[in-house]
């Protein structure tokens, strides 16, 4: 596992983003682990995540692309951290855009998008979520999908995981800063006990990818 990975783990686990227990998902299931990515809140928090973005986005994507696409909200300040860090790590200027809740209808920067225009032939990398609404923007080129936990569970046709479904419906690459599996291998032995090892295992019995 490479370096950036082991550290990113630890850094989920020291913001409160990753935490283990019992918790009731939005989907009903009975989840041994959470993930809030709404914990992150601070500069310096935000500033190392957008550099754990940016290594997951060059080791899967490369550098062939133009615009980093955030979703609002919360993929707002994931695409700005990010584009910022692929400055100051590979020297390579990115712009940044969102979509707006509502359409602004005045001034300069009147429309559906926050930040930089979409422009056909652009090439997107896409944070976090998935819309449609890029490629209805401009002729644009989906590269791909990051996220930063691949939960690993079965999607909602219940033969293969979520990040396959979407690679199946969208037609673009899915990839993650860390799988679950990962986090497992990191951190077994210490936040991970032998108990909390078997409830995991028991979860993926249930709603893993078999």
């Amino acid at each position: 596992m490479e370096e950036y990975k082991r550290q990113f783990i630890d850094f989920m686990v020291e913001s409160k983003v990753l935490k283990f227990g019992e918790f009731t998902l939005k989907s009903g299931r009975k989840s041994p682990f959470f993930m809030n990515a709404g914990a992150y809140v601070t500069g310096s928090q935000l500033k190392r995540l957008g550099e754990f973005y940016a290594r997951a986005i060059h080791d899967n994507f490369g550098l062939d692309f133009d615009v980093l696409f955030g979703p609002a909200y919360k993929g707002i300040p994931l695409a700005v951290s990010c584009a910022i860090a692929f400055h100051d790590l590979y020297g390579k200027e990115v712009r940044y855009c969102s979509n707006r809740k509502e359409v602004k209808d005045h001034g300069a920067d009147k429309g559906n998008l926050l930040g930089s225009e979409l422009r056909d032939g652009d090439r997107v990398v896409m944070i976090e979520d998935v819309t449609t609404f890029v490629t209805g923007a401009a002729a644009v080129e989906v590269k791909g999908l990051i996220v930063s936990l691949n939960r690993m569970e079965v999607g909602k046709g219940g033969k293969v995981s979520a990040q396959e479904e979407i690679q199946e419906r969208y037609g673009f690459p899915v990839a993650s800063i860390v799988t679950m599996a990962e986090v497992v291998e990191a951190l077994d032995g210490t936040i991970i006990t032998p108990q909390l090892k078997a409830a995991i295992d028991e979860y993926y019995e249930k709603y893993g990818v078999k």
